[in-house]
């Protein structure tokens, strides 16, 4: 049976002096896929600033909104529904021959069609001379191999809010072992492509009523692509796979091609910024 979800964005932003001029881009609309389809979106701000929608190099749909006069504070609230069909996150048959896609991921065809999720970016490169403890298993198929990566992911960061922020690199997160989702996610991706698999960034939101561990504003999680079984799933802050909980926004190769809110601001002196997002779902 399908499911409906309603889910509720908000924003604020208080800025010590008077800004001049702004504009916002927000990356924060569900996509439309084959097992979510969105009904309905709402995006209002509290100066009542012209807004306008397109889609970003991803072809995902963003908002922009650009105010038309000096301010110093301003909200924005955006609500939307859905329907997800509910997903079987191990609905297919991991390939029992293991070198044949050990050796897929070797030839030059595989490489070149991939090369975005392969490669480490700032935010996904190990520190030099790292050693993580996790031992990759060449006799199992890698899909046995991420899902015990998963699992270590899992267990080797303690969900912590407040320890890092969106700027935080893996040499930071080695040191305290603490973070949130986004820092889950790197984790598991630079450990992923480590071994040549590609592998993408989500961002999106999460059904919390099982008691999933996430913060009150977007979840992370992580895509990998599997030979001859395509992109699948993996939650490592909460140890599982991706299912009808996970309700995808955009991917890109880490936070900075998801982020959900960026813009350019001028204006001098402190500010304070809040977000939260409620989801309810309705069966």
């Amino acid at each position: 049976m399908p499911l409906e979800y309603s889910i509720t964005y908000s924003a604020e932003n208080h800025y010590e002096n008077l800004v001049e001029n702004a504009i916002w881009q927000f990356l924060i609309i569900p996509e439309d896929s084959d097992n979510q389809s969105v009904k309905d979106v709402k995006f209002n701000n509290s100066l009542d600033s012209p807004v306008s929608y397109s889609e970003n190099s991803q072809g995902f749909r963003t908002i922009r909104v650009t105010p038309g006069q000096p301010f110093k504070d301003i909200s924005f609230t955006a609500s939307f529904k859905l329907v997800k069909e509910q997903v079987n996150p191990f609905d297919f048959i991991p390939p029992q021959d293991p070198e044949k896609d050990y050796s897929t991921l070797e030839s030059l065809e595989f490489r070149v069609d991939h090369d975005s999720y392969l490669r480490p970016t700032s935010y996904t490169t190990l520190p030099i001379n790292s050693e993580p403890g996790f031992q990759w298993n060449r006799e199992q198929d890698i899909f046995t191999n991420i899902q015990e990566l998963n699992s270590w992911v899992y267990e080797y960061i303690k969900f912590t809010p407040g320890v890092t922020t969106v700027e935080t690199t893996l040499e930071e997160l080695f040191k305290h072992r603490k973070g949130v989702c986004q820092d889950f996610t790197h984790l598991f991706l630079a450990l992923v492509r480590k071994h040549r698999i590609p592998a993408r960034y989500v961002s999106g939101y999460l059904h919390q009523g099982s008691g999933y561990f996430g913060d009150s504003q977007m979840h992370a999680w992580a895509e990998v692509y599997i030979p001859r079984v395509g992109w699948v799933g993996f939650d490592p802050t909460n140890n599982l796979l991706v299912g009808s909980n996970h309700i995808k926004v955009a991917h890109g190769r880490d936070y900075s091609e998801c982020s959900p809110l960026t813009g350019v601001l001028y204006t001098l002196g402190e500010n304070r910024t809040s977000h939260a997002v409620q989801v309810a779902c309705q069966q």
